[in-house]
């Protein structure tokens, strides 16, 4: 099967099959590093890194030379025109015309999108702001992979930075769809961010069962962990969710207590932090793991892993450990992205006997595309910033409508919209365009493609639409 022309924007770009049918290809890379030379002969990767980086862009650099192409880079945007003001789109045209794949990392989540609507080449997203790191995901797989032979199973404890460590993100979609259990151990204030939780329940079907501060000794088998530890939650496998869901709360423990498969720690995201307060209070209470914590039983067999690079979350004295992963991971990567350049260029194919569509092609989720009445609350977002509102067309996916819920389809954080209407009124008279609250009847009513939504009333009248019966009653 071919992967040629396709873009990697998130892990849900592959699916199951394809995303273990890349390991083989990575063990083949490895072993004869030096015979895939002619892989990829005059081909050019544009490697764009607007974000400091050192592995990542290193790796693929690494990669694309090793197959025997050639790299074209920046890793300053102020050296670019996008100083001058110049939109991603049009950068991302230019660059297409001088490149045959890109490998894009942006602080604006959702860039990579962009890049791959409008490049006309494959496009790789090495981070986009919080969002995701897809290859990252592919490094750790792989790494789960050799160590255990397996994903499906296993039980890794996901550590610190959760709310903006992208890693972590494309990381537990990947575990929730392949089989794992994870469990949360967030830094004070770092907890996973709500349109994460809720894509893995709505999405993969996975179950959250939250676990009593009382229980948690139970869990981890250790005092020390519970003491130090915010472990508030648990994301089950959809193959054993329905099982579980019968269980009272201490059932969950005595289950799952016996021992940790890996334990993977990420650093305070600083750069994501708008104060300095703010960063040096989360870093006070930050989780660290050391020699001490590694000693309890439930850690025996505990693989450490770490996306790198680490501040003081990962104690050095944990290097000389056998348990130690994080500097695998990161050779790793460029055998890993060795064959994912050379899959995505169609210079190579995958064994996939049986055809699986991934979770992007999946989604069957009405659109929502009008550019007055909400707008992207995220800050971050690509569809916000000032160059780019003047080509890119709000978007989102239509989720849920209990409550109504819409989900930007650039970085994918999740709207609530209180008021709505339809474009379906009669005659088109100023006297029957009226608005109701989200909650009311009428969200089942309207359908998708006649459906406005406001963020408020104010915004809701400025466009010509009064209060209904229905636009104050819940």
């Amino acid at each position: 099967m071919s992967l040629a022309n396709r873009s990697l924007v998130t892990i849900d770009d592959l699916s199951n099959k394809e995303v273990e049918a890349v390991f083989p290809l990575a063990d083949q890379m490895s072993d004869s590093m030096n015979r895939q030379s002619n892989v990829c002969q005059g081909k050019i990767m544009a490697s764009l890194f607007f974000e400091p980086s050192t592995r990542t862009r290193l790796s693929f650099e690494t990669a694309m030379h090793r197959l025997g192409g050639s790299v074209i880079s920046t890793i300053d945007v102020n050296a670019t025109s996008l100083a001058k003001g110049e939109s991603i789109a049009d950068m991302a045209r230019v660059v297409g015309s001088y490149a045959d794949i890109i490998v894009i990392r942006h602080p604006w989540e959702g860039v990579a999108k962009v890049v791959a609507n409008y490049a006309g080449v494959p496009v790789i997203n090495a981070g986009d702001g919080s969002h995701e790191h897809p290859t990252q995901t592919l490094c750790d797989l792989y790494t789960l992979k050799k160590e255990r032979q397996t994903i499906r199973g296993l039980k890794i404890a996901l550590c610190g930075d959760l709310k903006y460590g992208r890693t972590i993100h494309s990381l537990i979609y990947a575990l929730t769809r392949l089989g794992a259990t994870t469990f949360l151990w967030p830094g004070p204030g770092l907890d996973m961010p709500e349109n994460v939780k809720q894509k893995l329940i709505t999405e993969y079907g996975a179950d959250v069962e939250k676990i009593p501060a009382d229980n948690l000794p139970l869990l981890v088998g250790s005092q020390d962990w519970a003491g130090d530890a915010s472990l508030d939650a648990i994301y089950i496998t959809p193959s054993r969710a329905h099982q579980l869901a019968l269980i009272p709360d201490i059932s969950i423990p005595i289950d799952l207590v016996k021992e940790y498969d890996a334990l993977y720690v990420t650093r305070l995201q600083q750069e994501r932090l708008t104060a300095t307060a703010e960063g040096q209070e989360l870093k006070r209470d930050y989780p660290v793991v050391d020699k001490k914590l590694l000693k309890g039983k439930e850690f025996k067999r505990t693989l450490v892993m770490h996306p790198l690079p680490r501040i003081d979350e990962l104690a050095y004295e944990v290097d000389a450990d056998p348990r130690s992963m994080y500097f695998k991971q990161a050779a790793r990567g460029v055998p890993v992205r060795m064959a994912l350049i050379a899959l995505l260029l169609g210079a190579k194919e995958v064994d996939i006997t049986e055809k699986e569509v991934s979770p992007a092609q999946k989604r069957a989720y009405p659109f929502y595309r009008r550019d007055f009445g909400v707008s992207c609350p995220n800050p971050s977002c690509v569809s916000v910033q000032e160059t780019e509102t003047r080509y890119i067309k709000l978007e989102f996916q239509i989720v849920t409508n209990h409550p109504l819920t819409l989900r930007c389809v650039y970085c994918e954080h999740e709207i609530y919209p209180q008021y709505i209407a339809s474009s379906d009124w009669h005659q088109g008279m100023l006297k029957n365009k009226k608005y109701h609250r989200a909650d009311s009847h009428w969200v089942r009513k309207i359908k998708p493609e006649n459906l406005i939504v406001f963020d408020s009333e104010s915004r809701a009248q400025s466009h010509g639409f009064q209060p209904s019966n229905y636009a104050s009653q819940r």
